[in-house]
């Protein structure tokens, strides 16, 4: 007979394997949750068929790190058939949210993204009342920052004040409302204020009132004291060497500027001894691989498409300098910037980025700041950077470990929980 759980944790998000920092947030905060004493984790997300159809950049399937046991991934299937076109999805995700806040565990339910998942979630809450069946469930949702910049933003800037409304109220609606940065913060009270002005509502006081900064879940433990002998078998896999490369790590995305990187590096005279790594997948991909190989330096760039989570640490840890010049897009502004942080924990190269966004608040002062799109600041950064002397080095890359520590995933786990007071009691060792 199967044990029912005393506490269980939800958490509804974009998980693996989508490339993005909040599916591995996501990952983080549920691994932390069985340390803290939590029965049950449950990652409620999307079908595999239907993210692939969606055109997101994805993992490689066969190379996805293993949960821990304790944590199941729900995919739960679509509700109706082709005569409802894109609801179906979202029905079976907030029926089995309604499942589980209806059968007597005690629960706590985080969303990330306030859409679609935080208005499932505010869905299934008002539907599991409904039913008159005992619910006992404590709800947090984070704002991660596109799903502000990427849908309310665009929703005041067309005037579409009811579905600006819908995400508000759904976010203001649960017990807890986090942002992953101040930037995120105040990006949402500005939209709120502008729907305020436009139809005399009152989500922004709410929204200042309520939102608390919870930074991104990172597992530090993969990035600190890498045995050096495997770094440097992981890049001769890969064909490369320490300090032989310029390495770049996130989505392939216009808004991530790797256009100015590749111009960057076609402009210091570093190139002569180095190559540019562009690991990741994304939409503008080809766009850039059409650009690189125009370059006078082809033959030095590199693409690569399938770097997993396991090796990830090392190629940060090997590289000559990490350059992420980010840019301000309509579709996507970087409201934090988790690999910058996952940079700094793994050593290697310094930072090299811009001030977009809520990278500010990612990096502290542990970065080489350069202006959006210029490329020859780009390329002076990284000439700085690699004219470090060796101790300076070393003493930039621990005082940026340092300052990265802060987002370990038990800590923010703690601080997020503890605030929302819904931390279970620990259990005798």
């Amino acid at each position: 007979m199967t044990t029912k759980p005393r506490t269980r944790l939800v958490i509804v998000n974009r998980a693996d394997p989508v490339i993005c920092g909040h599916s591995v947030e996501g990952r983080n905060l549920a691994e932390a949750a069985l340390e803290r004493g939590f029965d049950e984790v449950r990652i409620v997300t999307w079908p595999m068929d239907r993210l692939e159809a969606t055109g997101l950049p994805l993992k490689p399937l066969d190379r996805m790190l293993p949960y821990s046991e304790g944590i199941i991934v729900e995919r739960p299937e679509p509700v109706g058939d082709y005569k409802v076109p894109d609801g179906r999805w979202l029905a079976g995700i907030t029926g089995r949210l309604v499942e589980l806040f209806t059968d007597g565990v005690p629960t706590v339910c985080l969303s990330l993204y306030l859409s679609p998942h935080t208005i499932a979630v505010t869905d299934a809450v008002r539907a599991a009342w409904s039913t008159g069946l005992p619910v006992n469930v404590t709800t947090i949702a984070e704002a991660v920052g596109s799903d502000v910049t990427n849908v309310v933003r665009s929703c005041v800037e067309e005037g579409r004040f009811g579905a600006a409304a819908h995400i508000l109220s759904s976010y203001l609606a649960q017990d807890h409302c986090v942002a992953v940065s101040e930037y995120t913060r105040d990006l949402i009270v500005a939209a709120a204020s502008e729907i305020d002005a436009f139809r005399g509502t009152r989500f922004a006081d709410q929204c200042r009132e309520r939102i608390r900064i919870s930074y991104p879940a990172i597992d530090t433990s993969q990035y600190l004291d890498l045995d050096p002998d495997l770094v440097d078998g992981v890049l001769a896999a890969r064909g490369l060497e320490r300090d032989g490369y310029v390495f770049f790590l996130s989505r392939l995305t216009k808004a991530k500027g790797v256009d100015d990187l590749i111009a960057g590096f076609e402009r210091t005279p570093a190139n002569a001894r180095l190559k540019l790594v562009i690991a990741g997948r994304g939409p503008d991909a080809a766009w850039f691989q059409r650009l690189a190989a125009a370059s006078p330096l082809a033959d030095r760039i590199v693409f690569l498409d399938d770097v997993d989570d396991a090796e990830k640490p090392y190629l940060m840890a090997g590289c000559a300098a990490y350059v992420l010049p980010s840019k301000p897009r309509p579709e996507f502004v970087e409201t934090f910037g988790i690999a910058l942080a996952e940079q700094m924990l793994a050593g290697g190269g310094a930072v090299v980025t811009t001030e977009t966004g809520g990278i500010g608040e990612a990096v502290g002062d542990h970065a080489f700041i350069v202006p959006v799109d210029d490329p020859d600041a780009i390329a002076a950064a990284i000439d700085r950077a690699l004219a470090l002397p060796a101790e300076e080095r070393a003493a930039r890359a621990e005082r940026a470990r340092a300052y990265a520590l802060q987002f370990d995933r038990m800590a923010v786990f703690d601080r997020l929980f503890d605030a929302a007071g819904v931390l279970p009691a620990r259990q005798p060792a």
